[in-house]
């Protein structure tokens, strides 16, 4: 039986933003991102705090939400709906369920409070969620790179790092050359996959069957919507994996029924949080379908987060969970660091079992603003 988190009563929201550059821009299908505008949620309790963030990008480009969209609804809608109840992360989501989508903010508040329930009860969050390793095995996404040969050394580096598998990012234009140029020159033992972030409309799937030369492990999101991906996963025989279209566990189920992929991605943050990427976890296991975690270019408390949920016995291929100094020359908590087996340690400590730096995350701050619920 998963341990049940201690309930405390919310008496103090803290909404935080800061700003985080990146060690270097990041390139993908929805454009260049070199810094990250981050809201973070603290919830202070009669038993102590808890930390969340919020993973929506500075614009809204990978889905609706955006990061000032998300603190604004978090501070004129979603808090208010709290305000006289006794709020604990399991009765959040039925607290919220009239207010529609918002996940993203949804989920940084849900993280806040399994986080200080948690560590009132001294259990690990990836205890909690139903963990079956201490370490995860992890891959690293690699931008959009126009210069071939700086793409293969990049993908040696990180092979040599220790990752498990590599992603390359691709638009058209700029997808089968590349990953032809990568499989000749680091062999067939690589794991390799391609994220097309839906830039692929559906006249381009000739072009996407190409792939299937490259014995990759998947190919994921090329397209908007499930009707073009069960057509296209009809056509090739490299596994298709959705990431943008599973934004619940019904959307997963939807998916898998129509036959639009074989593989899912789950991030917590675009599902409304860990107890609802659980359930698609749960969902996807008992159809045998294969699961992993994405990444969001998350700090180190949403990447404690997503270590603990992609130690569940479902996450058998690695995830997105890059170590800290992949993206950020210094984060605001303990950076996790790459083992030399391609792994990350799962936090064990309570809650999410990390703590920012006060230091770090007063250097970065640009704003604060508090509530008592």
């Amino acid at each position: 039986m998963r341990p049940a988190p201690v309930q405390s009563i919310v008496m103090d929201i803290e909404l935080r933003r800061i700003h985080l550059p990146f060690a270097a821009p990041f390139h993908t299908a929805l454009g260049v991102q070199d810094n990250r505008d981050v809201l973070l949620v603290a919830v202070h309790t009669d038993t102590g705090t808890g930390w969340g963030e919020c993973v929506a990008m500075n614009e809204p480009i990978y889905t609706s939400e955006y990061v000032s969209g998300a603190h604004s609804v978090m501070r004129d809608v979603l808090l208010p709906q709290l305000t006289g109840s006794a709020v604990t992360a399991t009765n959040l989501g039925r607290l919220l369920e009239p207010i529609q989508g918002h996940r993203m903010a949804k989920a940084a508040l849900e993280m806040a409070l399994l986080d200080v329930e948690l560590r009132s009860s001294g259990v690990s969050l990836a205890t909690f969620l139903g963990a079956a390793t201490d370490r995860v095995a992890v891959g690293v996404a690699l931008g959009v790179d126009r210069d071939v040969a700086r793409l293969i050394d990049t993908v040696r580096r990180n092979i040599d790092r220790g990752y498990r598998r590599i992603k390359l990012k691709i638009v058209p234009g700029w997808d089968v050359e590349p990953v032809a140029a990568v499989r000749r020159a680091c062999g067939d033992e690589l794991v390799l996959q391609v994220d097309g972030n839906k830039a692929y409309g559906p006249s381009e799937m000739a072009r996407l069957s190409a792939l299937d030369a490259f014995g990759l492990a998947m190919i994921e999101q090329p397209f908007g919507d499930l009707a073009t991906h069960a057509s296209f996963a009809r056509t090739v025989k490299t596994p298709i994996c959705l990431d943008e279209s599973i934004s619940s566990t019904e959307a997963a189920r939807l998916a898998l029924t129509l036959g639009a992929c074989s593989i899912v991605n789950i991030k917590p943050g675009r599902v409304g949080g860990y107890l609802e990427a659980r359930r698609i976890h749960d969902m996807c296991v008992a159809r045998e379908v294969p699961v992993w975690c994405g990444g969001m270019f998350e700090t180190g408390i949403g990447r404690a987060g997503n270590l603990a949920l992609a130690a569940l016995p479902g996450f058998t291929l690695p995830s997105d969970i890059s170590e800290s100094s992949r993206y950020y020359d210094e984060d605001i908590t303990e950076p996790f660091v790459l083992e030399s087996d391609g792994t990350l340690q799962v936090p064990s400590g309570p809650g999410i079992g990390v703590v920012p730096d006060p230091d770090r995350v007063a250097e970065v701050t640009t704003s604060v603003e508090r509530f008592s619920i």
